[in-house]
């Protein structure tokens, strides 16, 4: 039985089959993807949850020397035609570690097309005690159709000859073409030849899907795997599903009848599968190695080593916990006794669950980490551990800010903790490299994860299998949000910026019925394996024997099961997640010590700025956190929470956690912020609802916000561990089991004498909060980046902005980025090819202030070969001199000059037309030259080096400010001789537009126009509902944020999604002291306004955005709207990235349409 797991060939999940498995009665089923046992631990639950027993095997393919064949599809790719293939079954652990080989030498041989050479899986699977299954599609089965049973005979006995348990497998699909090798006939033939040569059969119908109607997503699955046309295809079938006992019962009777006795044989051929697959039922436990613990062995981990893993963490604990008592000035007796009861009790729970491997394990790496000079960072629940603080693992100290262990890890939770680490994104893949050298490649792999069919990619597939053209696919597709596959029929009536467009009107007609089946029937299923972003498995020897690897694209072999998967099977999988702001600081401090040297603000002792040790109490970084100005900074710099920190305002690092958990979706969708926000200004009385619960509350005004609060609640008022209110925590996510629980909880207060109604008030606060809060410890250790982010900006701020635009942490585009450096003094310096790096350097400038260097990397097109060959060879004396050494091709060199790369050399003397013009002719001067030299000597080449070049003027005019604008953006992404909201800004003048700058002083409530270029658009969840859109405007004096409700968007989505610069009508609604957004009521492609300016003034301008669109189309029926267990409402098509959202394309697309 194949599964969707079987890329691009089955449509059901393992769990469906399963289910149906269970609904007819069947006491086990056969797992056999193609190539893979990704779907192997998630079937084994299934079936245990279904009472069904499991078996577990792979279709493997066989290598041939077959040549490749062409396909017409897109331009004739070369393909492999079918290959033979086996059905290996494993029914015992050393077959299991014989399958996970198999598979891992069938992807090693070939990453796209998996295949074996017959004699390495020979080999194996007889060393191993595989059962070979040998079908229609096996090089049996292919001998028997072509009638040579000699060679057939010939196969079985090598199969036969190296210990292999061989079965023929009888196979037919009626409906099949009489003749082929899914045809009753051919199954009784094979059945035949079985029974002649004493060689045991089994029935199977090669299952791909459920039920018979689902042939139509597989007949898809296979043109978009073959890169066909469905109507070129032949045979296609709908029999290929999960049938009944019965139903294959009657096929055994029905083909033995064909070759003799339809009873006798029936039966014998339904008995021997029967026993067969008896035979290979798996025990998970004892064959797969689930529910057990793997880590590196204690000798791999520390050679040499004699002592137990408990002795050793113990030992590293206590040196921890000295440093920890002098560098925190622990004095006081009583504080140094609960310090150390809280290191003891840690480590009873550490050595009573047996980890003490795991965390000596994650210490290890992260030491090798420090050691490599890169910035490293905890994540996650384990900033809650103490122990982890005392090791290193993590910067926040958890007694300090009151985490919990039992968040982390818990004796009645059983498993491996999950312990992540933030790295220098740009040294991931370094890290990588340098953990598989330490541990080996038979301990160590990557985690592997499912790409699954969203919209975009469904309409491509679907699009191509049913022949339609390219162009028109592309067009479908990109008009799509990012949205479930599933959604296309509701996203087509309900989107106002597709309802209007020419698909949705087709749709509409009933025109696509059979594409949107076909689009939605691709919904989530896997289309492709990828390497998953931070997850590394280690584990001890038998880590191949456990789990198969393939090679991912960048050659890291990586598990076939996903990371919720390798936990199941017990493997230790540790996440090192490649975080751009840690590069954006790691290159701050970089530029710092070659800028300003060793007395910049923040250096330590040996002259380098050392973040961990900056101050936390930091006035200038919280006055710059309040002025809600943090473009760039990590976590704060989203709108909302622009928005958010500008009511706040945080005075200290124990309110940036607070910030940063009220800041997620769990507190948005449950309005945890609002009365949090009246508690601590002050505007409401603060209620911790009983005496008992101020201690726990009084951080957060009373109000609950964090995981580790509702385990204190818990335990404080009903006298449970913090262990145990940790499990109910976890199951208040569980809307069934709520009335269990409540139960429980008021019977338990009662019992140690809480009011009814204090117990209903604290009651009805957890179960809202249920799956709603956030872990402190997390917020904690994304608090440390978040202010230290912000301290760099408040005191380097050339420096950091440097380190933004070279790694791109954000989710702004770099102009913006750049545009709000110089609103900090820092001057955005032009290209220039002697002084431009493939980085964003700091320069000082003329006046002693610091600017920063726009890098060689963000030229358009550019390769990382040419930036490197441009660099090697600067510096140059002239373009001619550059043309003839930096190796550039001449459409980079052409974009350099449009740039202004040259300015500096000859600005002075001719303009970037002139050099423009220049370059032709340079080039094809020095290709002449080139062409000499390789026929003479390499004496040319040194004089092209001396060349002495005075460019001339060509009497052309000279670039427009407009133009060289137009052309900074289209190669830079960034306008760097004017902001190109420059240009309108007449019009916007006579149209009484307000600046950004000026939004402070408007008065609230009232009506206003903005302009600006569009920089970011979100969609997140409301509690209404319904959909809104956040933008961001940016207009040479600051962001604007504008929020479109759904009444709004209903007439202006097309051009709020799918256009660049805008003009905005709404109303002023301030959000703080420090804020200010628009209430935004309709919008307008800023160049159509221009447009309507220039011919009709003013006036033409207000006739225009006051009139209002007419909506040809039927109304359209309320949007949908989906309702959560827990009483939250959403809307589908919240928190996905809508069309036209592309923001790194988002300036080259509006120089097009500036004027």
């Amino acid at each position: 039985m194949a599964s969707a797991l079987s890329m691009r060939y089955g449509t059901a999940t393992p769990q469906d089959l399963v289910i149906q498995a269970a609904e007819y009665g069947q006491s086990a089923l056969a797992l056999t993807d193609r190539d893979t046992v990704a779907g192997a631990v998630s079937f084994i639950h299934a079936c245990a949850s279904a009472g069904v027993a499991p078996i577990l095997g792979v279709d493997i393919a066989l290598e041939t020397p077959q040549p490749y064949l062409p396909t017409p599809a897109h331009g004739g790719k070369w393909i492999k035609p079918e290959r033979p293939r086996v059905t290996l079954l494993a029914h015992d652990k050393l077959s299991w570690a014989g399958l996970c080989a198999i598979i891992s030498l069938a992807h090693k041989n070939s990453r796209e097309d998996p295949e074996i050479e017959r004699d390495q899986l020979l080999k194996l699977a007889g060393e191993h005690g595989l059962v070979a299954l040998l079908g229609p599609r096996s090089d049996i089965g292919y001998n028997i159709l072509n009638r040579r049973p000699d060679r057939a005979l010939d196969y079985l006995n090598t199969w036969q000859g190296h210990g292999i348990r061989t079965y023929l497998e009888v196979v037919t699909h009626c409906q099949s073409p009489d003749g082929s090798n899914l045809s009753d006939t051919f199954a009784a033939r094979m059945l035949q030849w079985a029974i002649v040569h004493r060689t045991p059969a089994v029935l199977t119908n090669m299952v791909r899907y459920g039920q018979p109607q689902d042939s139509r997503i597989a007949d898809v699955l296979d043109a978009a795997r073959r890169q066909v046309a469905l109507n070129t295809r032949n045979g296609l079938t709908n029999q290929a599903f999960l049938a009944s006992s019965a139903h294959m019962s009657d096929i055994a009777r029905r083909i033995a009848g064909m070759v003799g006795d339809p009873r006798d044989i029936g039966q014998a051929l339904v008995r021997q599968t029967i026993e067969l697959g008896q035979a290979c039922i798996i025990d998970p436990q004892a064959d797969l190695g689930m529910n057990q613990v793997y880590v590196p062995e204690l000798a791999k981990l520390l050679p040499g080593e004699t002592r137990s893993a408990d002795a050793i963490l113990q030992e590293r604990c206590e040196v921890g916990f000295a440093n920890y008592l002098t560098d925190n000035s622990v004095t006081n007796s009583e504080d140094r006794r609960a310090t150390r009861y809280r290191l003891d009790a840690e480590l009873a729970v550490i050595q009573k669950m047996g980890l003490a491997g795991y965390v000596l394990t994650v210490a290890q790496v992260v030491d090798m980490i420090r050691q490599m000079k890169v910035r490293v960072a905890a994540r996650g629940s384990g900033a809650g551990s103490f122990i982890n603080h005392l090791l290193g693992i993590s910067g926040v100290d958890p007694i300090q800010h009151n985490l919990l262990m039992e968040r982390f890890v818990s004796t009645l939770r059983p498993g491996l903790p999950d312990i992540d680490i933030d790295v220098e994104s740009d040294r991931r893949i370094e890290i990588y490299q340098a953990i598989f050298d330490r541990f080996g490649d038979r301990r160590t792999t990557c985690v592997s994860m499912r790409e699954t069919y969203r919209v975009r990619h469904a309409i491509r597939d679907v699009g191509a299998a049913l022949g339609m053209p390219p162009g028109e696919i592309n067009t479908f597709a990109k008009s799509f949000p990012h949205i479930r596959a599933r959604h296309i029929r509701s996203a087509l009536a309900e989107l106002p910026e597709l309802r209007r467009s020419g698909i949705g009107i087709r749709a509409a007609r009933g025109d696509l019925d059979q594409f949107l089946d076909l689009v939605e029937g691709l919904d989530g299923l896997p289309r492709n394996t990828a390497l998953h972003p931070c997850g590394i498995v280690l584990s001890d020897l038998s880590l191949l024997a456990r789990t198969p690897v393939q090679p991912s694209a960048q050659e890291f072999p990586m598990s076939q099961f996903d990371k919720d998967d390798v936990e199941h099977m017990g493997l230790l999988k540790l996440d090192v997640l490649g975080v751009r702001m840690q590069s954006a600081l790691a290159y701050a401090i970089q530029q710092v010590k070659q800028t300003v040297g060793p007395n910049a603000q923040g250096a330590d002792d040996t002259g380098v700025i050392n973040l961990e040790k900056v101050p936390r109490d930091d006035p200038k970084t919280f006055e710059l956190i309040q002025s809600t100005k943090t473009l760039g900074c990590f976590q704060i710099e989203s709108p909302g929470q622009r928005e958010l920190i500008g009511k706040f305002a945080p005075v200290s690092f124990g309110d940036l956690i607070t910030d940063i958990s009220l800041f997620r979706p769990g507190p948005v969708k449950s309005d945890m912020i609002t009365p949090f926000l009246r508690a601590r200004q002050g505007w409401g009385a603060t209620n911790y609802m009983h005496p008992d619960l101020e201690p726990i509350l009084a951080e957060t005004s009373g109000v609950v916000v964090f995981h580790e609060q509702v385990m204190r609640i818990v335990s404080v008022m009903t006298g449970c561990s913090l262990e145990a209110a940790d499990l109910i925590r976890r199951r208040m996510g569980d809307y069934e089991q709520l009335d269990e629980i409540r139960e429980w909880f008021y019977k338990s207060l009662r019992t140690r004498g809480y009011k009814l109604e204090v117990i209903e008030q604290v009651w009805d606060v957890l179960r809202s909060f249920a799956s709603f809060g956030f872990c402190k410890a997390h917020a904690a250790a994304f608090a440390l980046p978040t202010y230290q982010s912000a301290w760099f900006k408040a005191h380097h701020p050339a420096a950091f902005v440097a380190g933004v635009l070279t790694h791109d942490p954000g989710m702004y585009p770099k102009r913006l980025i750049a545009d709000d450096a110089r609103s900090f003094g820092v001057e955005i310096l032009g290209l220039d090819v002697n002084r431009s790096s493939d980085t964003y350097v700091v320069e000082q400038t003329v006046t002693g202030e610091y600017g920063i260097r726009i890098s060689l990397a963000e030229v358009k097109g550019i390769s990382s070969q040419e930036v490197a060959d441009i660099i090697h060879a600067a510096p140059y004396s002239s373009l001619a001199d550059f043309i003839a050494r930096s190796k550039a091709s001449r459409p980079i060199v052409e974009r350099i000059v449009l740039a202004g790369g040259f300015d500096a050399l000859h600005g002075q003397i001719v303009s970037r037309r002139d050099l423009l013009f220049h370059v032709a002719e340079l080039s094809a001067e020095f290709k002449l030259k080139k062409t000499v030299r390789s026929a003479i000597t390499d004496q040319i080449s040194l004089g092209m080096q001396e060349i002495t070049w005075i460019p001339e003027s060509t009497g052309l005019p000279a670039l427009s400010l407009a133009d060289r604008v137009k052309y900074e953006i289209e190669v830079l992404g960034i306008d760097v001789s004017a902001h190109v909201m420059s240009f309108y800004l007449q019009m916007l003048t006579e149209l009484n537009a307000v600046p950004a700058k000026h939004l402070l002083q408007a008065r609230s409530q009232s009506s206003v126009l903005i302009a600006g270029v569009k920089v970011a658009t979100q969609t997140p969840p409301i509690r209404s509902g319904k959909r809104v859109a956040f933008i961001t405007l940016e207009d040479s004096t600051g962001p604007i944020d504008a929020t479109f409700f759904e009444e709004a968007q209903d007439q202006y989505a097309p051009v709020l999604f799918h256009s660049w610069l805008l003009l905005v009508s709404g109303t002023v609604r301030r959000t703080g002291p420090r804020g200010v957004s628009i209430l935004a009521n309709g919008c307008w492609e800023l160049s159509q306004v221009y447009r309507h300016w220039k011919t009709g003034g003013v006036k033409s301008v207000l006739d225009l955005i006051g009139s209002t669109p007419i909506n040809q189309l039927d109304p359209v029926a309320p949007t949908q709207i989906w309702e959560h267990a827990s009483g939250f409402r959403s809307s589908p098509y919240a928190d996905v990235r809508p069309a036209g959202s592309d923001i790194a394309r988002s300036m080259r697309s509006a120089a097009k349409m500036a004027p």
